[in-house]
């Protein structure tokens, strides 16, 4: 049977292009559709307009910083509108390249929705219909808000980077790293930032050291998070939303962000109709090699709720043209994944936090706290937390977690020791870089704690 495309990707995200581009590279038919803008989540309305937000956000501190350094600096405030056009174009320009990445690959692009009419088949929003002999679903996911009277006032990370003008005060729902990085963001902006949580700790999931240090650093910088605390109702008054909480208490803000989670983004695909199995959030349920139920349709990146990061979604998809389109059976591996949140204080992870390595082993913890050269000497109090944790028996560095100013590029680097399966030993062998915050990943000698 002769098909249109030997593959036709759904969703121009960073897995499905990169899939799309390597796929088409090595020779194969490839068609792609996406009904938004290219680049997904991520490029789009994720960690780079993010980042970009973040770095717009640390100027103030810096300036404070110049200033306790002798440099006569003064600050004329933030231009909002000047930076959102900046912005806009700047992820215009990375729209721009994405297509451009498909064109040369000889990628043939549609610039509309997509749905999966049969094992073989999709159907274009336009009524055409295009064959393939694999059918590959990147759709990602989508921010989430629940229903409660007056839910509909709630903005998400979708909507946050679009804002008109900078509200004075904004109320930001949850306690994930999105919500947490975008109360620094705003606090940092000026806004004054108040952040509900309903459990007792933000960051749920992450080594509770680090977590906790995270949180402080937030609070000190000026940010209100209330944990413990959620909304039961919002109402418009005036410009304003009425916010009544968990606690009985009634306050105004300009603006309400929900951050409380995403959902795959398989709605109305037409995959369960066809036996593809969905999950409970909705996410497509794939084996080791991304593979559907159905054989020749297969799905990678948020949409299967594994790991939910671009760089992951990548790898998907380059195993997924390793398995199909080049004979070498390639199970993307999700073990080891370093991970940068953020949030003011920055935090970088790899591996087990202390509480999960206790459950699993007998360890030893290894950690230090304390100011930076840099913002001590700037009179600033924000505190840096190094950590080790270490399996007795075997030595090696389970888990490696740092709350810092750069901590996302530090551990990307002490990522490659622990994915590598560097011992306690191997670090205390290693040099230390004087005077840098990390040398006290290789400094410290004696463990804090054992369990």
């Amino acid at each position: 049977m002769s098909f249109d495309y030997d593959l036709f990707v759904i969703g121009g995200g960073s897995g499905g292009v990169r899939a799309a581009r390597v796929a088409a590279s090595g020779g194969a038919s490839v068609g792609l559709a996406e009904e938004s803008r290219y680049g997904g989540t991520c490029v789009i309305r994720g960690c780079v307009p993010k980042k970009l937000m973040v770095y717009a956000s640390e100027y103030p501190s810096m300036v404070e910083d110049g200033r306790a350094y002798g440099w006569d600096i003064s600050e004329n405030g933030f231009d909002w509108d000047v930076f959102s056009g900046k912005l806009n174009a700047e992820l215009d320009r990375l729209e721009g390249i994405y297509r451009k990445l498909l064109a040369n690959s000889g990628v043939e692009s549609f610039d509309q929705r997509a749905t999966v009419a049969d094992a073989h088949t999709v159907l274009l929003a336009d009524g055409t219909k295009k064959t393939a002999k694999h059918i590959l679903v990147a759709t990602g996911g989508w921010p989430t808000v629940p229903e409660f009277p007056g839910s509909d006032l709630a903005i998400t990370s979708n909507e946050i980077f679009h804002l008109e003008k900078l509200p004075e005060s904004i109320l930001i729902v949850g306690g994930g790293y999105i919500a947490s990085e975008f109360a620094g963001i705003m606090n940092g902006l000026g806004v004054k930032t108040t952040q509900f949580y309903r459990g007792a700790q933000i960051l749920r999931g992450f080594d509770e050291e680090a977590r906790n240090t995270v949180a402080d650093g937030m609070v000190e910088a000026g940010i209100d998070l209330q944990v413990e605390t959620n909304v039961t109702a919002m109402v418009k008054d005036g410009d304003k939303i009425r916010v009544t909480d968990t606690k009985g208490n009634e306050t105004l803000f300009d603006v309400v962000m929900y951050a409380t989670g995403r959902a795959p983004n398989s709605k109305g695909l037409g995959l369960e109709e066809l036996g593809v199995e969905l999950g409970a959030k909705g996410e497509v349920k794939v084996d080791a090699y991304s593979q559907t139920k159905v054989p020749s349709i297969y799905a990678i990146g948020d949409v299967t709720d594994r790991v939910n990061l671009t760089p992951v979604a990548i790898r998907e998809g380059m195993a997924f043209v390793e398995t199909v389109f080049n004979g070498n059976p390639t199970s993307p591996d999700h073990d080891l994944i370093p991970t940068a949140i953020f949030t003011q204080p920055e935090m970088g992870t790899v591996g087990l936090s202390e509480e999960d390595a206790a459950k699993q082993e007998p360890i030893e913890v290894y950690a230090t706290s304390f100011k930076p050269m840099q913002q001590s000497f700037a009179g600033r109090a924000a505190k840096v937390m190094m950590k080790l944790v270490v399996s007795k028996a075997t030595r090696k560095v389970l888990g490696c977690h740092i709350v810092a100013p750069g901590a996302g590029e530090m551990i990307q680097l002490a990522g490659i020791a622990v994915k590598m399966g560097a011992t306690k030993e191997d670090f205390d062998r290693t040099v230390a870089v004087h005077p840098t915050m990390t040398e006290e990943l290789v400094t410290m000698k004696t463990p804090v704690r054992t369990t």
